[in-house]
């Protein structure tokens, strides 16, 4: 039995299987889609493909045989792993032979170009981590059209652009994508997403921060990281909602005002940073009482005042603030010109707007004139 199947770099390709050891149709595409894989890679200098030969695919490293999801007397390619493995090369699309994948893990290796447009058939794709590659160009619009998927990483490629407002649609459980360079503000349907941890470090994301959508997420978000990026604005008392987060870091952007009181009721918060801002206030003492608090980052923003209750917790960094005999604060005078203009979040482009007044009534219509009367 003869297949052929394209590999770009080489030309066509002949596969010779021998018939007593054909394996069954899946394991076939899968052997095909395989090998146009491995003739996609450009370097491997560990090795960890060089079983990646003949029809037994459910031998190759990294390669995960389990019985099909419709039919338990059928094996097929369930999960790929070859993390870690510094593999060069890209992704062909004969990939999407593998139609009963779940997970496809290819962090810490050197793939690049673009995802696969026909991953479109990956129907039962639960985990895509992409992560640590050299992937490019705009958002990969292919992962949108994965129905079953609940753990997206695509975090430290080169991705760029905007970011689609339909990722904040699909029912993830946890999304990374920090590290890329994406460059947008996020989309009024953020809130919609169910996810428990989501990542976002390390782009140009940009815009108000989004308070009020993080509060619509109470439900399932348990960790939130926003760090260096550009969001401006107040932290709002909306944030109170997020009762189950363990983690939140908004260091290194643009956000201005106080710290919310609201945060003391953040009761299972271990993490928490709001470091490199230009934060202003007093430092609430509900926040440094929170029963799990283990970790409180507020250097160099504008403090005047923390509790001594912040003082006793495990680890805290209160530098370059303006709190007064406390070592390592900004000076006087840096200080005292900072508050010459103090923050109005009500004015700082990032609430709602109050909606305008109604237009006065329309004037009455003007009386008719008394009639003329003609005497004889």
């Amino acid at each position: 039995m003869i297949f052929l199947f394209s590999k770009p770099s080489h030309g066509q390709i002949d596969v010779e299987l021998n018939l007593p050891l054909s394996p069954n149709p899946r394991l076939l595409n899968a052997y095909i889609a395989l090998q146009a894989w491995k003739h996609a890679m450009t370097s491997d200098p560990n090795g960890f493909t060089s079983n990646w030969y003949g029809p037994k695919v459910c031998n190759y490293t990294g390669v995960y045989c389990a019985p099909a999801p419709d039919d338990p007397h059928i094996t097929t390619v369930a999960g790929i792993d070859v993390n870690h493995a510094n593999i060069a090369g890209y992704l062909p699309e004969d990939l999407g032979l593998l139609t009963d994948l779940s997970l496809f893990h290819i962090n810490s290796n050197r793939f690049n170009g673009k995802i696969p447009e026909s991953f479109r058939k990956l129907g039962l794709l639960f985990e895509l981590d992409i992560s640590n590659n050299q992937f490019s160009g705009e958002f990969p619009y292919v992962v949108l059209y994965l129905p079953s998927l609940k753990f997206l990483d695509i975090r430290y490629n080169q991705f760029s652009g905007t970011i689609p407002s339909q990722l904040f649609d699909l029912k993830l459980d946890a999304l990374f994508f920090n590290n890329n360079k994406f460059q947008s503000s996020l989309p009024k349907n953020f809130g919609n997403s169910p996810v428990s941890v989501i990542v976002m470090a390390n782009n140009g994301l940009t815009g108000c921060f989004p308070s009020s959508s993080l509060a619509q997420m109470a439900g399932t978000l348990q960790e939130i990281i926003f760090t260096n990026n550009g969001f401006t604005g107040c932290l709002k008392p909306e944030l109170g909602a997020l009762k189950a987060v363990t983690v939140f870091d908004v260091s290194s952007n643009n956000l201005v005002g106080p710290l919310p009181d609201a945060i003391g009721r953040m009761k299972k918060l271990e993490q928490l940073n709001v470091a490199n801002n230009k934060l202003s206030g007093y430092i609430p003492e509900s926040i440094c009482s929170l029963p799990k608090l283990k970790n409180f980052t507020y250097s160099n923003n504008f403090f005047t005042s923390e509790p001594s209750k912040c003082l006793k917790l495990r680890s805290k960094d209160d530098r370059k603030n303006c709190i007064p005999y406390r070592p390592l604060q900004r000076s006087p005078m840096e200080c005292k010109s900072f508050y010459a203009h103090p923050v109005d979040c009500s004015i700082s482009g990032c609430s709602p707007r109050s909606p305008p007044p109604p237009p006065p009534p329309p004037p009455p219509p003007p009386s008719p004139p008394p009639p003329v009367h003609h005497w004889p």
